[in-house]
């Protein structure tokens, strides 16, 4: 009994000494302060490194001598130049003429333009790059997407002129023989005749195939014989009248009715129907496949009169189906000074060279020559020309058919170079159809 309320003393005893440290220790930590949490500290000034020194590292550069503001003053970035809105950066793609023709059919605003450079001399230019050539159309910058420079194939119309002078037609009808060593294996020809309207002598052929030499003979003709006309005399015509009318039995040369009246004679006009001839010519090269080159080759005198096709009209073809049109100048217009003189055209009178006016605006290659061993060079010259030419390619930023004529106008970065390209085309749906 005693033994149990000493152990409850005890106990009693232990409480009250731990509550009361308890109570202690609570009173002392209410007085105690509670600190208060770190103040942000502004950061010190970056300081400017110098120079990179290997095994060293970065060595302080100058320090800036104002302390007013803790923060660091930032440089104000300068603005980058302008680069120029006619510099391509990417390069076009490469592909060769099969490639070219089948990607023109896929996409419907791609333009090929076909180019010839050429020195002071007269020479061709090779070597230069897409790099070296800018296209522009309607004069807005136009990026190439496709470059080449691989041989084409030709598909040629030839086309003679059977209208020049007898001495003219005799170097013609010699030099016909050439045509075919200055065509290749992959070349195809069609050969036309002209006089008093166009005559078709076949329809494409392989270049090298032996029907072309029997063809360049039929083409093969006697030509007008060039006299001076007699319109008064004992010579001439009318040396007997009757009742103010001719009896001579030349119809063609009398007084009155529908050449002339009853005080002049009219002399009848020569017959040159080029722009028939062309036509012709055009129709025929239209079918032809893509990726070959189209080409119209003229041998005339360029002397157009009596055609029913009109001069824009053969051209905007032209220009719609990529046809170029080549010729040799021969007869009269092959003459210096007087070539560049049969250019102007005077009102009402014939043309003396009109196909100077389809090659300049078809991008084609004009030669002039007098004699028979000229003749047959430009054959070769021009064919060769024809068919190793720079091939640019863009997708034009025209609508792709809204039948508008389109300016085409290529820059070469080399000083005192010629640049032989068209002019300009229209846009036809017959090529971009997709196969």
């Amino acid at each position: 009994m005693n033994r149990g309320l000493k152990a409850l003393a005890i106990t009693a005893i232990l409480s009250l000494g731990l509550g009361a440290s308890v109570a202690a220790f609570a009173q002392s930590t209410d007085q105690q302060a509670v600190p208060d949490a770190p103040k942000p500290q502004p950061s010190s000034p970056l300081k400017e490194l110098g120079p990179i020194t290997p095994g060293i590292g970065a060595t302080a550069g100058p320090t800036s001598s104002s302390t007013t503001s803790d923060v660091p003053q930032q440089a104000t970035p300068k603005a980058p130049p302008t680069p120029p809105t006619d510099v391509q950066t990417t390069a076009p793609d490469t592909a060769t003429p099969e490639d070219i023709g089948q990607i023109v059919r896929t996409y419907t605003t791609y333009v090929e333009v076909p180019v010839t450079i050429k020195d002071q001399k007269g020479n061709p230019i090779a070597g230069l790059t897409w790099r070296d050539f800018k296209v522009y159309e309607n004069d807005k910058w136009e990026p190439l997407k496709i470059f080449s420079v691989d041989p084409a194939p030709l598909s040629m119309a030839f086309v003679v002129d059977q209208s020049v002078t007898m001495d003219v037609m005799e170097k013609v009808n010699n030099s016909l023989g050439a045509i075919q060593g200055a065509l290749s294996p992959y070349d195809e020809i069609s050969v036309f005749t002209y006089n008093n309207g166009p005559r078709k002598l076949t329809p494409f052929t392989g270049a090298q195939g032996s029907r072309v030499p029997m063809v360049m003979a039929m083409a093969k003709a006697s030509g007008r014989e060039e006299a001076v006309p007699i319109n008064s005399g004992a010579f001439g015509p009318c040396s007997i009248t009757k009742n103010g009318g001719c009896l001579d039995s030349n119809p063609t040369m009398q007084r009155g009715g529908a050449t002339g009246s009853s005080s002049f004679i009219t002399l009848p006009k020569e017959i040159h129907t080029l722009n028939d001839a062309i036509l012709s010519a055009a129709k025929e090269l239209s079918d032809r496949p893509q990726g070959r080159r189209r080409i119209i080759y003229v041998i005339s005198d360029g002397k157009e009169y009596g055609s029913k096709a009109a001069y824009k009209d053969v051209l905007r073809y032209l220009q719609t189906n990529k046809i170029a049109v080549y010729g040799t100048l021969v007869g009269d217009a092959a003459r210096w000074g007087e070539g560049y003189i049969s250019r102007l055209h005077l009102p009402f009178t014939m043309y003396d060279n009109r196909l100077y006016g389809y090659v300049q605006a078809t991008g084609g290659i004009l030669q002039s020559e007098r004699d028979l061993n000229g003749i047959e060079k430009s054959y070769a010259q021009l064919a060769e020309q024809a068919r190793n030419q720079y091939m640019l390619v863009y997708a034009s930023h025209e609508p792709p058919f809204d039948s508008k004529y389109r300016k085409i106008e290529v820059r070469v970065n080399r000083p005192g170079v010629e640049v032989i390209a068209k002019k300009g085309y229209y846009a036809s749906s017959r090529d971009n159809v997709q196969h």
